[in-house]
């Protein structure tokens, strides 16, 4: 790898911050929403017209000025999850709110808490949980160059169609640990053998609160960086992928610095990867105790 002294020499040019990356991520007006209350849990937030339209779901919303609670009928985590979704169903056929995808995500305020409930994964910012997901830095060493595959979405994804993305990334399953849904999203994405995927290593969780069309994301992304050997080419298998690059990190350092090309939350996951392998340091990035501070924010 390049030597520390020469990587926290580099600078960039002026024309946007690292910075925005993480204020674009962290966009959201709370006076603008009700806290969702659930099994008395404050676990997410719910936008005044989504609230409206929950009214008129007594059997299963209770919705007051101050909260949105579910109907205290509805104990235990399978019956919330039903009438939740039959509420959504509801709502996307008569209000064209966002279809369910058949894939369910945990209500919980920690990843480590045992879910209150499920939602699916199309109306997880309608109610504004906190959603979780796992991204793989996929690096090469290449004497005394650090190299990482950045993938190229496809242009028929729903979010971010053909911008740049980790080697391997995916929302977290309910049922899944973070461990089994890496290994499942990196054979998926990029054809990576799961003896190779097993020896990525946990290096910590970024967090953002941005509002959508719908709602709020508040998500957490569990990090893991994965040394791949020189020889290894991914290849995606599930069409969600157009290409794999394998790129100096100078250059994309250079692309975060300085363009929109790479998906919204993947650059905080690269500027967090630039931080710990030295290629950002406070000696030459002015913003650089803004940025370690601001890959930790949330509701």
């Amino acid at each position: 790898m390049m030597p520390l002294t020469a990587l926290c020499a580099l600078r960039f040019p002026c024309a946007m911050a690292f910075l925005d990356h993480i204020h674009a991520c962290n966009r959201h007006d709370l006076d603008r929403f009700r806290p969702l209350v659930v099994a008395g849990q404050h676990v997410g937030w719910v936008r005044g017209d989504v609230a409206w339209h929950l009214e008129h779901h007594a059997d299963t919303f209770a919705v007051s000025e101050d909260m949105v609670g579910l109907h205290p009928r509805l104990a235990a985590p399978d019956d919330r999850s039903a009438a939740v979704d039959r509420v959504c169903q509801e709502l996307a056929e008569q209000w064209k709110t966002p279809s369910l995808r058949g894939e369910r995500y945990r209500v919980a305020r920690r990843f480590s808490d045992t879910p209150l409930m499920t939602v699916d994964r199309g109306v997880v910012s309608l109610f504004g949980v906190r959603a979780f997901g796992v991204h793989v830095n996929g690096f090469v060493r290449d004497g005394t160059k650090l190299k990482l595959w950045v993938a190229k979405r496809a242009v028929d994804k729903a979010v971010a169609p053909g911008k740049l993305d980790n080697l391997v990334a995916g929302g977290q399953p309910a049922h899944l640990s973070l461990m089994d849904n890496l290994v499942k999203e990196a054979a998926e994405e990029a054809d990576i053998p799961e003896a190779l995927a097993r020896t990525a290593r946990p290096v910590g969780a970024i967090s953002y609160c941005l509002e959508d069309q719908w709602g709020l994301k508040p998500d957490v992304m569990y990090c893991y960086d994965l040394e791949v050997p020189k020889g290894f080419t991914p290849h995606n298998t599930d069409g969600e992928v157009e290409h794999f690059t394998l790129m100096d990190v100078e250059e994309v350092a250079h692309r975060v610095r300085t363009t929109q090309d790479f998906k919204f939350n993947v650059n905080l996951v690269i500027l967090d990867f630039l931080i710990r392998h030295g290629v950002l340091c406070p000696d030459s990035e002015s913003d650089y105790a803004d940025i370690v501070h601001g890959l930790k924010r949330g509701w």
